[in-house]
């Protein structure tokens, strides 16, 4: 509120220094907000990316954990094996997986199959709305009654991830290998 009347403030000018000055504060006031708003929205674009990122490494890991853990294999305790095979798994996945090891059971026993897993590396290959697929490889080293000093194969290993059920693994599969038919995985869900 003014306390005195606009006919007394009439004498008074304004230097031109005082103007320009008051013009400059303005305009790095101005300038300050500018640049905030823009900072903080760069902040948000890179927080996004910094997620997404984390969100591809962790889908990766988990694919990577469970490819080395169902390549490992006794045939002095299968039921180690089913645990690993089902861990991480969506309720009708993990079914269809301890059907699979059960049956399996039939052929590792006779044969004395053992194996043990190196981890390589997994790759995200796409994302749609928080489910991610994965490709994860690893090295198997197998023995059994016919290979009895070993055999080195690589186990390669498509999944799907999804994050919105608690990063449960929804699918796995195989891929073909470069000298035709599929890779062979240690239980193929069908």
């Amino acid at each position: 509120m003014l306390t005195k009347p606009l006919s007394a403030l009439k004498g008074r000018s304004i230097s031109m220094s005082q103007l320009l000055t008051g013009v400059v504060v303005v305009a790095l006031v101005v300038a300050v907000a500018v640049l905030g708003w823009m900072l903080a929205g760069k902040s948000d674009d890179v927080s996004a990316i910094e997620q997404q990122q984390s969100d591809r490494t962790h889908a990766e890991q988990i694919a990577l954990d469970y490819a080395t853990g169902a390549a490992q294999m006794d045939y002095q305790n299968p039921a180690e094996w089913q645990a690993r095979l089902t861990k991480g798994t969506t309720p009708e996945l993990g079914d269809r997986l301890r059907k699979a090891s059960t049956s399996m059971e039939q052929l590792i026993k006779p044969m004395q199959w053992t194996s043990s897993s190196e981890r390589i590396t997994a790759k995200v290959e796409s994302v749609q709305n928080g489910v991610y697929q994965v490709v994860a490889f690893v090295n198997v080293y197998t023995k059994n009654i016919q290979a009895p000093d070993g055999i080195e194969s690589t186990a390669t290993y498509k999944m799907t991830v999804d994050s919105n059920s608690d990063w449960a693994i929804t699918e796995i599969t195989g891929i073909p290998t470069a000298f035709g038919g599929d890779q062979p995985s240690p239980v193929r869900p069908k």
